[in-house]
């Protein structure tokens, strides 16, 4: 008994329930489609509206989202600007800096040499002096003169200057000779 309730067919519904339609890729839209599709166009092609205050409010306020959407891309620009300028004037400080240190080490290079060279030739120049002072002072202190004569010296070196003093003695009179010998020294 049961088996006669049911079809025979597995493919085939009873007639209450209706088959689900399938429409090929290829066929027309269904009609719901082409009412929503005419609803739309309808509203697209529909006249603005004839009242003036609608437009103004309607032309305000997309005034305001143009401007807002201009002040925020001004805003990213002017963000973007200040970040780079920054960065290109740690670059410009840094490159300053490098350039400064460099100059200093030279200057300060020269400097150094200027100052051993000068340190050489017034250590040569008083080296020199020194000398002809202790041969002066070797050959001429208390040393007796052929006419009955002496003479008498002494130097004193100070920090610029060289001073030679000699004391020549002939006959009744002394003669003191005093000389001071100016070193060159940068001050």
């Amino acid at each position: 008994m049961q088996e006669m309730d049911q079809p025979e067919n597995t493919d085939e519904r009873p007639e209450e329930e209706p088959q689900p339609q399938r429409e090929p890729t290829g066929s027309p839209p269904a009609p719901r489609a082409l009412e929503v599709k005419a609803e739309i166009l309808q509203h697209k092609s529909r006249p603005p509206p004839r009242d003036p205050e609608v437009v103004k409010i309607q032309a305000w306020w997309r005034g305001i989202l143009v401007r807002r959407s201009l002040l925020f891309a001004a805003l990213g620009a002017l963000t973007i600007q200040r970040w780079w300028k920054q960065i290109r004037m740690r670059a410009l400080e840094a490159r300053r800096r490098a350039v400064l240190e460099a100059f200093t080490r030279k200057e300060w290079a020269a400097v150094r040499l200027q100052a051993w060279v000068r340190m050489w030739r017034i250590r040569l120049r008083y080296c020199r002096l020194l000398h002809a002072a202790r041969i002066i002072q070797g050959h001429w202190r208390c040393r007796p003169c052929g006419s009955r004569g002496f003479i008498k010296g002494h130097y004193r070196v100070t920090a610029n200057q060289l001073h030679l003093e000699l004391e020549i003695v002939l006959g009744s009179e002394p003669c003191i000779v005093s000389e001071c010998i100016p070193l060159p020294v940068k001050q």
